[in-house]
């Protein structure tokens, strides 16, 4: 079972870290700003939707070219006849 010594140090040490003061970085018209309107979020999932329609040739034709790119990584990092003269340690040729 672990000691839970490191762990109470740990929170300890994050429990003194002092936040920034986020209150002194706003300026008078960001603190008399309106709030922002709530809207549905029903109309702009669809609109994401249609966006997200559009864009599937881009992101087929990219989906394929990583896919090309994978198929070509996993090929040998060493050719097979330097990895069997690694194994037996034969001489260079």
């Amino acid at each position: 079972m672990p000691r839970p010594a490191p762990l109470i140090l740990a929170l300890l040490t994050a429990a003194c870290t002092q936040f920034p003061e986020l209150d002194a970085r706003l300026t008078a018209a960001d603190r008399s700003a309106p709030y922002p309107a709530l809207v549905p979020l029903g109309p702009l999932i669809a609109a994401a939707g249609a966006d997200d329609r559009a864009a599937l040739p881009d992101l087929a034709a990219r989906i394929a070219a990583l896919r090309a790119r994978a198929a070509r990584l996993r090929g040998p990092v060493i050719a097979p006849a330097d990895a069997l003269r690694l194994n037996h340690g034969s001489p260079a040729r």
